[in-house]
């Protein structure tokens, strides 16, 4: 049975461990009480849980919700929603599909386990359960990573060590952020996939990357073709600086964009220029600062 990774120091002991064979889950995904557990399991009214308000799901699916509905109807609720103590009642840390299942089936009581849980390990175990269960559309996936990041001053590098994701995923993810509104409505409608928004991504204008979307759209590119579609645009813009510069200016812009993992564009004219270094985060900003000043 596979091993559950990526939930930082302290926070495996937050989440039930897996459990045999005999265990069913929501959708062979979910996390299982393990059978040596000590943990103890009680029944508590629904109507005194609150939902995790670190949730990074803002769509439920209706007809998944559906599916569960009929499987609790079955076997009940196999697997216990773990909570949290709050004030007379309790506060979801994850299970929020069994909650709202339990809610609509109008099941008196769940079963839970409490835990205590700082608001930081809330919000860590609700975009993991989320994230290794693939539930996240890639725009609920960015908001949540952006949080994490600013409302507990994370640096990208540790956002990634707790989730199990490299740097560069949460990197690209939150740069998802800054397309047009229009192109994230798109992306978390599943009309285009996150290979076409990195595409667009690397278009430097928002009129270029609407128009690549809709084309996208329109003729079902893949990424590939996406990918033929940028190299056209970018290739019809005026190249008289990239024309200009020689073998060296260009090697050193190779050299910059190694080491500082970006995109570096250097300006060179008669001896005098600029040194253009992108960044498309408040962390990768401060990760650059720290590369040039080591």
């Amino acid at each position: 049975m596979a091993k559950v990774t990526g939930l930082g120091r302290g926070l495996g002991s937050l989440i039930p461990k897996k459990v045999s064979k005999e265990a069913i889950s929501e959708d062979n995904r979910e996390f299982l009480v393990n059978d040596n557990s000590n943990d103890r399991i009680l029944n508590v009214p629904v109507e005194q849980i609150e939902p995790n308000p670190h949730q990074p799901r803002q769509v439920f699916d209706h007809e998944g919700l559906e599916e569960l509905i009929e499987s609790i109807k079955i076997h009940g609720i196999i697997q216990p929603l773990v909570v949290t103590k709050k004030g007379s009642g309790y506060e979801l840390i994850a299970g929020e599909r069994r909650w709202r299942s339990s809610k609509i089936l109008g099941l008196a009581t769940v079963p839970v386990i409490v835990r205590e849980a700082s608001e930081q390990e809330k919000m860590e175990i609700a975009l993991i359960e989320n994230v290794q269960r693939k539930n996240l559309n890639p725009i609920e996936k960015a908001v949540a990573y952006q949080r994490l990041i600013d409302e507990f001053s994370l640096a990208q590098e540790e956002a990634a060590e707790k989730l199990g994701v490299s740097r560069s995923a949460v990197a690209n993810t939150i740069r998802f952020l800054e397309l047009p509104e229009e192109i994230q409505r798109a992306l978390a409608r599943e009309d285009i996939t996150e290979g076409h928004a990195k595409v667009i991504a690397g278009l430097p204008g928002e009129k270029e990357q609407l128009a690549l979307m809709k084309k996208i759209v329109q003729y079902n590119f893949t990424v590939r073709d996406a990918e033929r579609e940028r190299q056209k645009i970018t290739v019809a813009k005026p190249r008289k600086a990239k024309e200009n510069k020689d073998y060296e200016t260009e090697e050193k812009e190779d050299i910059l964009r190694q080491n500082l993992n970006t995109k570096v564009n250097i300006r060179n004219s008669g001896g005098k220029g600029e040194v253009v270094i992108e960044f498309y985060s408040k962390e990768e900003l401060n990760s650059i600062i720290n590369q040039i000043i080591k």
